[in-house]
């Protein structure tokens, strides 16, 4: 009943609230006080292990002019003279409430991607009405005390016919491209560099350069990495500490820890792998598969999780699993993917962030469509036996 009164109040909101973006930066600043601006003398480690279970504001801030079905045509568009905004993939405008029940439900830590293509020009920089926007969605998390993992998302991405950047630019131009992931990173830390550790920056989202040199593209993700590093600590404001998310390569847990991909050179030590897990990639992202947990499932769960563990976490780096999902129709499959791979984050000290389009929590009741997935998350649901053992 109260996310049925949330809705209510959030839709009366939304309909006086300006028609795009929202409130100026001045108004949505005002709930980063002197408490939330705190940057605590603890470990990248500890701040990951204090997550707890995290949730993805998916096919929402990152939406963007896109080819989303491989046919070469850009099928969600906008009409001439209108912007892109975030209902752009079928989901409405955030709210404060979704957030506030996103908290009441236990959720600790929400990772918001950001596709910035749609608002920038050609030298990165960021439409001020976008940034606001950005900033507006940020603080409504901000305001629950929650974590905020704050993202470049789909301007890597294979698609530089419709506007990604990062992957084909770098390729052909990385100086020019460097300059211009420099200025958006520039803008963005700036507008946020007063913000406490519970905000986290992630340099980008799911970029390798595939078609290169093995060494050369490794290489590549690197320098951009660094680069990142390099410029947050010299931003200004709480930016010399923050902690960092750096991505892995195409944050596949694998490819990350193949021995060519370094973590970045830091002086605060605050640097946090991140990389994704759908595997396998039919059962998590689609129907195909719809059912999952045999013992050669849940062993090839064990050991990335292994591989993540030995090459990463012994050695002093924390890990968060930016991105995983179950999609399969078989209901205790999906409940027992979510438990087991909860269940090996707890053990290892990494948090984990369920990728969610709009398919589970409903972004205008609030309410979670697969109750028994936030169970699992959380831990309240019963362990149970593998459908297929």
């Amino acid at each position: 009943m109260k996310k049925f009164f949330a809705a209510a109040i959030s839709a009366a909101m939304l309909a006086v609230s300006f028609s795009a973006c929202g409130v100026n930066a001045d108004t949505a600043a005002e709930v980063n006080t002197s408490k939330s601006a705190e940057m605590r003398d603890i470990t990248s480690a500890e701040l990951v292990k204090d997550m707890g279970i995290g949730w993805n504001l998916g096919n929402t801030l990152d939406a963007c002019q896109a080819d989303r079905d491989g046919d070469g045509i850009v099928n969600e568009h906008v009409g001439e003279g209108e912007k892109v905004d975030e209902t752009l993939w079928g989901n409405p405008f955030a709210t404060r409430e979704l957030f506030t029940a996103l908290k009441e439900d236990g959720i600790d830590s929400v990772r918001i991607p950001v596709t910035w293509r749609d608002h920038i020009d050609e030298k990165g920089n960021i439409d001020k009405e976008w940034l606001d926007r950005v900033q507006e969605v940020v603080d409504y998390a901000y305001s629950q005390d929650m974590y905020v993992i704050l993202n470049v998302h789909h301007d890597g991405g294979g698609d530089p016919k419709f506007g990604a950047w990062i992957i084909e630019g770098a390729k052909n131009d990385k100086a020019a491209t460097l300059e211009k992931f420099k200025n958006l990173w520039t803008q963005i830390a700036k507008r946020f560099e007063d913000y406490g550790d519970k905000l986290v920056f992630e340099s980008m989202n799911e970029v390798g350069f595939d078609g290169l040199a093995e060494d050369t593209a490794f290489g590549l993700l690197n320098e951009f990495n660094q680069v990142f590093v390099d410029l947050i600590r010299k931003s200004g404001g709480n930016n010399g500490k923050r902690h960092l998310l750096i991505a892995g390569y195409w944050t596949d847990i694998a490819k990350s820890c193949d021995a060519r991909f370094k973590m970045p050179s830091d002086p605060e030590n605050r640097c946090i792998l991140s990389v994704h897990y759908y595997t396998p990639w039919e059962f998590c992202t689609t129907n195909i598969h719809n059912t999952w947990g045999t013992p050669a499932e849940v062993k090839q769960m064990e050991d990335l999780y292994g591989m993540l563990k030995s090459t990463f976490i012994d050695k002093g780096v924390p890990v968060i699993v930016g991105e995983y999902a179950a999609s399969g129709n078989d209901k205790a499959s999906c409940v027992l993917f979510i438990e087991k791979m909860t269940k090996l984050c707890s053990d290892y000290g990494i948090a984990p962030f369920y990728w969610d389009n709009g398919g589970q929590v409903d972004r205008n009741t609030y309410e979670w469509r697969t109750p028994e997935f936030l169970e699992a998350m959380t831990g309240n649901a019963p362990r149970r036996e593998s459908p297929q053992s």
